[in-house]
């Protein structure tokens, strides 16, 4: 692995004593290639884990991102005031997302990112195949953790009607687009989420912070998101209100597609393009 760059603002200014410009150095962003380079190494060691690790640590986002439609469901069915209730109700969605980045569980979206820099930069079979590997696993556990949540959901008396109620009318969203008007939507999901991953490395003490926008605004648009989606579509399913074919080819479909395309091709490819040559260098 190369040398990670790194930025010094002072190095080129002359008159500024060692201290000066260790102050300097110290209250600088980090440049492009070095967030580049700390995404990579991340993904370099994820290609590297078991995949009995990426499977629990997969299931353990599923079930987590189940926490995005309860809280939501909560909000949504206690606050009367529809203008009131459409711009809080999605605060209760960035719960999900908290537990599982601030967690490190494995997040398919995540994925769309962080381990195809290693695969640009490398451009082997061997990385590919990883890669792919990789996005199997953790999506196939992900699915499992939303439906395994989702049976909780539809199945218990855990909440009461009214919240239930709540959550068909939040999951409904699913399924009501077309192919194409999904597949826009995930665009933006995968894009949103990918992006969040750019930003953390430079985020140190507000995380919490970017993690709440990113998902925030994600929840307010309506994007559709293949892991945060598949709750809610299986919770629709599990009580009769939409049938397999509604989950496998009106959400899971276009909804994966775009969400590699937002996240691989919107981040991750231009983002390593920006860098590319520094990187070499």
């Amino acid at each position: 692995m190369p040398e990670r760059t790194t930025f010094n603002p002072a190095a080129n200014v002359e008159g500024l004593s060692e201290e000066q410009a260790e102050e300097i150095k110290g209250q600088s962003r980090p440049n492009a290639a070095l967030i580049h380079e700390t995404i990579r190494a991340e993904g370099e060691s994820e290609l590297e884990r078991r995949w009995w690790a990426i499977v629990l640590s997969g299931l353990a986002a599923g079930l987590s991102i189940g926490l995005s439609l309860v809280v939501q469901g909560e909000l949504h069915a206690f606050i009367s005031d529809e203008s009131t209730r459409r711009l809080v109700a999605p605060l209760g969605y960035t719960v999900g997302f908290l537990v599982v980045v601030l967690g490190r569980q494995q997040l398919f979206t995540e994925n769309t990112l962080t381990p195809i820099l290693p695969l640009l930069h490398h451009r082997d079979r061997g990385t590919f195949l990883n890669v792919v590997k990789l996005w199997i696993l953790v999506l196939v556990a992900n699915i499992a953790g939303t439906w395994a949540v989702a049976a909780v959901l539809a199945h218990t008396d855990v909440f009461e009607p009214r919240i239930r109620d709540a959550f068909v009318e939040i999951a409904h969203h699913t399924v009501e687009g077309s192919f194409w008007a999904t597949f826009a939507r995930a665009v933006f999901a995968g894009w949103l989420i990918a992006l969040m991953m750019w930003l953390l490395p430079a985020a140190e003490g507000t995380r919490v912070h970017v993690i709440l926008i990113m998902t925030y605004v994600i929840a307010l648009g309506e994007f559709s998101h293949i892991v945060a989606g598949s709750v809610d579509c299986a919770f629709l399913m599990q009580t009769g209100k939409a049938s397999l074919s509604d989950y496998a080819f009106v959400f899971f479909a276009p909804t994966l597609l775009g969400n590699v395309v937002g996240g691989t091709t919107l981040v991750a490819i231009l983002n390593y393009g920006q860098v590319a040559a520094e990187i070499d260098k």
